[in-house]
Parts: C-alpha cells; structure tokens; sequence
C-alpha cells in the first residue's frame, strides 16, 4: 500500500447528516471507500410555543446562569429570537447572566453572538459542566440550560436539568431542536446490514444522537443483537469525543476516539489507527488482509464477488486450519447442498485472488489457506470447536 493513501482497501461507514461531504473527502483522499448513512436529521424548534414561551420568561427576568451545549443550537435559539423580535432582548438577557459553554463550537456560537463565556470545560463534557456548578453550589439560582436534542434510553446521559433541581435551583429547560431518524431509512438500512455482515471495516460517530437513531432502528428491525456483536468484534466504531463514546461504551461497544473532538482529528485517527487495526495473514508466499469489502493481496487491492469474500472470511477466521466443505457451503450466498458449488467458488477466489496457491485443498477434508513456508506445507492442522 503507498504512504499517501493508507486507507486503500478500508472502507469505512459515515453517520453524519452535518459536514459529512467534508468528511467523506478527507478519507476518500487517502484511499477509503465510503458508505454515507445519516442517522439522524435536526428539526429546528424556530416556530415552537415552548421555545418562545421560554425565551420571553428569559427576557423578562433574565437567569442567573446559561448553560449553552451546541453551537448549532445556540444559534438556532437567537436566529428564532429574531423571527419574534426578541434577539436583541435576549442577547441582553444572556449578557447578564453567568454563561458557560460546554465545548469550543459552543463557546464561538456565544462570540459571534458578541457575548462571552465566564466557563467551558477542557473536556467537552455535560458531566464536567454538571459537576462545576454543583461544587460552586446552585441552590437557590435560577439556571437555564439549553437542550441539544430529544433523549432516548439509547443516549445514557444524566437527566442534566433534574440533577440541578435535585441540588436546589430552578431550571429553565430551553428546547432549541430535537432530531428525529431520516425520513428515508433506506441508507440507514443499508448501513445497519453492512455493519451486521462485516462489510465495513469501520463506522463513525460524530453525535451521540447519531448512535441512538443507529440503535432504535436495529432494534425496531430485530437486527440489533448482530449489529452489537458486529460492533464488538470485526467492525471498528469510531468516536468523535467523549459525549459520543459514552453512549456506545454503555451498550458494551469499545470505541477509538481522536484527543480532540474535531472532525478533522477524526478523520487523521481514522488514517492512523485502521491500519493498525488490520489482520495480516502469511498464506505461503503471500501475505493477505481481509477487509469489510474486498482482500489485499501483498499490497494489491482485491475486489472479491460476495461468495468469494464469503469463503475468505472462512478461511481467514481460522488461518492454517482446515475448514469443511460443509462449513463453507453454509455461508455461500444461497447456501444448498451441494458441494460441488465450494468446488466451483473456490476456484473462483484463486482467480480472483491472483494467488492460486493461497488457498489449498486438503483431500477429504475440505480447505486451508497455505500455511507460512516453513512450515510443513500438508502438517495435519484440523480445526476443532
């Protein structure tokens, strides 16, 4: 694989509904496909009741502390202010209170705005943010936190607004946007099926709705189970920060994450760490990587037909030993019962393979890939369960 395009032979999934073309192109540049799946799509609450019921109550007797959590919600609630002739008044309301941002899109949104944070967490975090007023102390203050979004038992994130009730303030829930799934769940679909069947090497996360959505549709579409075992073992899920990884970790899926929450640090650990992350095969003379959807063959990118990539990940599964031809029927696409169809696809994947003596047959048992050359070539290597 050349140095310039590491990813060649990866390819990795994108939840993102925001800046995902961005994305999409800082990866394809160093040579990953892509698979685009928005799993969310932000609904703005800039004609919502509550939303301008609250603003006014803000305006008319302004808080004492504003917790402001996204960028893009900020700026939502001020560009609905102004629909209603408000912004100016809440832009003074905010002025007076004390704001603190939880993150750095946050903390621009409040600057562009013209108004300035007293605090912001280095991690980015709700919890941080939580665990700053409580030990500054709230009872009695009146806090007004703007919400980022609809919750759901797949986001496992602390009721923010009940922990401060519980501490003794009054809080002011400020319902910016909510998302919802997309519209179309085709993509979604895909994605999910992609990810269940290991034909994708890794997925990103740049939201910890994007994960919920991701979930709820696996569950409603009983594949949920495949998709967490997926996600656990051959398919990487990818974080953009803390918040995001969170909620993946609660449902016992490991993630990576960049030290910074940028898409661009994401996009730089996808470049580092996937590599890193690819099994390398020594079969005989050639040394081969099984990727979500093709083979590397000594360097060579392989597109493999679905039965053929099928067999490799077979095979591939168990190095060096033996696998049944009963066994490599049962996950042919179409599976039946006649061998012969093993005989006729593996002789497919040498072709495609390019290496023909990658995959050998062992008489009366069924196939291998070739051990390393120094060891015996025909040694008895059985799999056992």
């Amino acid at each position: 694989m050349s140095e310039d395009m590491p990813l060649a032979g990866f390819t990795v999934g994108i939840t993102a509904s925001r800046r995902a073309e961005e994305f999409a192109t800082l990866l394809t540049r160093r040579g990953a496909n892509v698979l685009h799946a928005p799993a969310i799509r932000i609904i703005p609450l800039a004609d919502d009741r509550e939303l301008e019921r609250v603003t006014r109550q803000i305006v008319a007797e302004p808080p004492d502390i504003v917790v402001a959590t996204t960028g893009i919600g900020f700026r939502g609630w001020l560009e609905a202010a102004d629909g209603w002739g408000e912004a100016e008044n809440l832009r003074g309301a905010l002025d007076s209170a004390r704001l603190l941002a939880r993150g750095p899109k946050t903390k621009g949104a409040i600057r562009a705005a013209e108004l300035r944070e007293e605090w912001s967490p280095a991690s980015e975090s709700s919890a941080e943010v939580l665990e700053h007023l409580l030990a500054e102390g709230v009872y009695g203050k009146t806090v007004a936190v703007q919400l980022h979004g609809a919750t759901s038992e797949w986001e496992p994130i602390p009721d923010f607004c009940q922990v401060l009730r519980d501490a003794g303030a009054a809080v002011i829930a400020v319902p910016v946007y909510r998302w919802e799934p997309p519209e179309d769940l085709t993509l979604l679909d895909n994605m999910i099926d992609a990810i269940c069947a290991a034909g994708i090497d890794a997925v990103s996360f740049t939201s910890a709705p994007a994960v919920a959505s991701l979930l709820m549709r696996a569950d409603r579409t009983a594949r949920l189970d495949l998709l967490l075992d997926a996600l656990r073992g051959p398919v990487t899920a990818v974080s953009v920060g803390p918040v995001t990884s969170a909620s993946l970790e609660a449902v016992g899926v490991p993630t990576t994450a960049p030290e910074r929450a940028r898409l661009g640090a994401l996009a730089r650990h996808i470049v580092d760490q996937l590599p890193l992350r690819s099994n390398m095969i020594q079969a005989g003379e050639h040394t081969i990587s099984i990727r979500g959807g093709c083979v590397v063959v000594d360097g060579v990118v392989r597109r493999l037909p679905p039965a053929a990539m099928s067999l490799m990940r077979s095979l591939g599964a168990k190095p060096g030993y033996v696998v049944s031809r009963d066994e490599l029927l049962a996950v042919l696409p179409g599976g039946g019962e006649d061998t012969h169809a093993v005989e006729t696809a593996v002789a497919r994947l040498r072709v495609c393979l390019g290496a023909p003596k990658a995959v050998q047959t062992v008489v009366k048992r069924g196939y291998r890939l070739a051990l390393a050359p120094e060891e015996d070539a025909w040694s008895p290597r059985v799999h056992s369960r």
